[in-house]
């Protein structure tokens, strides 16, 4: 007897432990649907100021993916090798010339400055640009991939860390 209550025990915490798994799966943001979606499409279909990065740049197996990527597109011969600044301005300094959310950048890397501009965003930062960002998104194979390069700038922000996610709310 001592047994089978020791067996119903253990199902029951397996059981739970299951349940509680599975929620926390889909408390978890989903990468796979990223994969699988270009980063044009998720820009059409997603309302302006709702992207977010289901990544975050203490992801230390991200961040080495997003660097790889990052060198492998056209943005290392533009922002040099990490982000650090070439013929256009860096990306690891707080002066980001449409905002540093999440959102306005994918949508700038996805439809370049001006598809940006055409979108109704204005510039903000006052760094001197040669000219303007190209669209990235029917480059970049997916959006997964731009939210690992995104990923990947963030950890090599070296700005004011006030401003590391753009301007703060109380100052805009």
């Amino acid at each position: 007897m001592k047994s089978m209550v020791t067996v119903v025990v253990v199902l029951q915490l397996v059981i739970a432990g299951t349940i509680v798994w599975e929620a926390r799966a889909d408390a978890r943001p989903s990468t796979s649907s990223h994969a699988s979606i270009s980063a044009s499409d998720l820009v059409d279909k997603t309302p302006k100021g709702k992207l977010h990065n289901p990544y975050n740049d203490t992801q230390k197996d991200i961040v080495a993916q997003g660097k790889t990527l990052f060198r492998s597109y056209p943005c290392s011969g533009c922002h040099g090798g990490d982000g650090g600044g070439g013929m256009c301005p860096p990306l690891t300094s707080s002066d980001w010339i449409y905002g540093g959310d999440d959102d306005t950048l994918f949508r700038l890397v996805t439809l370049g400055s001006d598809g940006l501009q055409k979108k109704g965003y204005t510039r903000q930062g006052l760094a001197a640009v040669v000219g303007p960002m190209p669209a990235m998104g029917p480059i970049i194979k997916n959006s997964d991939e731009l939210w690992k390069i995104l990923a990947f700038i963030r950890s090599r922000y070296d700005g004011d860390p006030g401003y590391k996610f753009g301007t703060p709310a109380a100052q805009q």
